[in-house]
């Protein structure tokens, strides 16, 4: 009987977990998870329950059960400190190993923190990745208080979010000349700013810290590159994500910004695979990063199916999504490279989209508020649809049909 072993608690890994034991009913499977805690969903973790809205059980990807049910032997609070690739064997902070036939590494990543040495490891100085990043800011965060938020990104602005709605003063400070510099049109950007300056947030673009500055043993303020210190009582920091690729280059595979993989999810050692936001991977002809839920799931399930033996090739169409505040933003497919963005409201009152385009080419779209375009357009960029800008920005262009048609 073959074993699969599968490292990382993460949706990818759960996900690969779960197409594996589709594929197969005899392989025996071991999740290896690093974390104490029953395998969770991340992306509600600064949204839905940090709001109150999602509980800790419906945050569970799996409930216990169906890890037993499933027969996936699933090890908590255990970590795999090295892979021998000869031996085809996994050694565990336990002190116990692993024989595997195949390996998936299913990593993820850890949220990027401010060097130590301009107070970036300051007690109140947190960051958003896990469950107890998210509790300790629940239990942390009170009316009143004054938050610091340094990174104008989609983790940075849903914290800052939740803690406005939470009573906080709140202000975000991000370096780049606006808010979602790396990942959003301007439009977008400016549709955000609006939002959070309605709801009393602070917003200073362009912006660089130089530390933080202690006082007590805690951060007392953000030192502003020109001088000026915003005092505060707590700071988020969301700089962004590293991939966790230490266990892949010990054993050395190679890695990027993350661990290699072809189309079929396999790393440089074709019995090692890997999924989720821990890889790079070819996509429109170029390395590539996806740091999604669609991409972890729909990856997890290529890798899972190859290692099953059906050669299965990755052709993601990504998505993405972030709530804040009453704004649900989707996203449908990956804007790098645009050249041109067109507007575009939505049937009902204050919808809009922003259809990107590179070289007259339909390559994304921000849905805000606009969940039935963000619908159609996710189906029209799957099928590889030909739309144009000036089709985009004509009102009387019916998008319905137009997926229609594609589907034949």
């Amino acid at each position: 009987m073959s074993h699969t072993v599968i490292i990382g608690g993460s949706h990818a890994g759960v996900a690969a977990a779960a197409a594996l034991r589709q594929h197969d009913a005899n392989m025996e499977i071991t999740l290896v998870c690093g974390e104490n805690e029953l395998p969770y969903q991340r992306p509600p973790l600064s949204k839905a329950y940090m709001s109150g809205e999602m509980s800790l059980d419906r945050l569970r990807l799996r409930p216990a059960s169906w890890y037993e049910e499933n027969n996936i032997a699933l090890k908590l609070g255990v970590a795999a400190t090295a892979i021998d690739r000869v031996g085809h064997h996994v050694h565990l902070d336990s002190g116990d190993g692993l024989s595997y036939d195949a390996l998936v590494l299913a990593t993820g990543a850890e949220a990027r923190r401010l060097p130590a040495e301009i107070g970036g490891d300051l007690p109140n100085v947190r960051v958003m990745r896990s469950l107890d990043d998210a509790n300790g800011l629940m239990t942390d965060m009170k009316p009143g208080q004054k938050l610091v938020v340094i990174g104008g990104g989609y983790i940075g602005l849903e914290a800052a979010a939740e803690a406005a709605k939470k009573g906080l003063d709140v202000t975000v400070v991000e370096a780049a000349e606006r808010i979602l510099r790396r990942v959003a049109c301007r439009e977008t950007a400016d549709a955000f700013h609006a939002l959070h300056q309605s709801h009393g947030v602070t917003i200073l673009e362009n912006t660089q810290i130089e530390r933080l500055v202690e006082a007590g043993g805690i951060a007392s303020a953000v030192k502003l590159a020109n001088g000026e210190e915003l005092p505060l009582d707590l700071a988020i920091v969301g700089i962004g994500i590293a991939p966790n690729v230490q266990l892949a280059e010990a054993a050395g595979l190679e890695t990027a910004v993350g661990v290699v993989v072809d189309d079929h999810g396999r790393t440089s050692d074709p019995e090692i695979l890997a999924a989720g936001d821990c890889t790079v991977l070819p996509f429109d002809n170029m390395p590539t990063r996806l740091e999604s839920v669609q991409n972890a799931h729909d990856q997890a399930a290529v890798v899972a199916a190859n290692i099953a033996g059906i050669d299965t090739v990755y052709a993601p169409t990504p998505w993405f999504w972030s709530d804040q505040y009453d704004m649900k933003l989707q996203i449908a497919g990956l804007n790098r490279g645009y050249d041109a963005v067109v507007v575009r409201p939505g049937k009902r009152e204050g919808a809009v989209s922003h259809f990107y385009f590179r070289q007259g080419q339909f390559i994304a779209v921000d849905c805000l508020n606009d969940a039935a375009t963000y619908a159609m357009s996710r189906k029209l960029l799957e099928g590889g649809a030909l739309i144009s800008p000036e089709q985009i920005a004509d009102d009387a262009f019916d998008l319905r049909a137009a997926m229609k048609a594609l589907q034949g």
